[in-house]
């Protein structure tokens, strides 16, 4: 049966025999399901930073220790709001399960879903 390629995208490629990432190479005969999971990062930083800039501008005295308040504030919405989950490839074979990729971009993950399900439809 002739390789038929099903997704390329940098240092992934996925045939109805082979799953790439970088330089290591999954078997597609011995994939029986793959899913996405997720793990979502701690926000404990960016609130523990915003809390102590909110308590800089109530409840100290002096222009210089509010306005540093105010900096830490609007810092730790930026850093709360670029904190994103990162998004992962699982492969179940019989020997068990594996993470074989990670990423923060949803769409890629998915992207790279879809196109397994199809190397392991396409398979048979």
């Amino acid at each position: 049966m002739e390789e038929t390629e099903f997704y390329r995208n940098g240092n992934v490629s996925i045939t109805n025999a082979r799953f790439i990432v970088d330089s290591t190479t999954y078997a597609m005969n011995g994939v029986t399901s793959v899913k996405r999971g997720q793990t979502d990062p701690s926000k404990v930083g960016p609130v523990v930073m915003a809390l102590i800039g909110f308590v800089m501008v109530f409840l100290v005295t002096g222009f210089l220790a509010k306005a540093i308040g105010v900096v830490m504030v609007i810092a730790a919405i930026a850093w709360f709001k670029a904190i994103k989950p990162e998004y992962i490839v699982y492969l179940n074979s019989s020997s068990g399960e594996s993470q074989a990729l990670s990423s923060t971009d949803k769409q890629y993950i998915d992207d790279v879903i879809n196109s397994l399900n199809n190397a392991i439809i396409h398979r048979g």
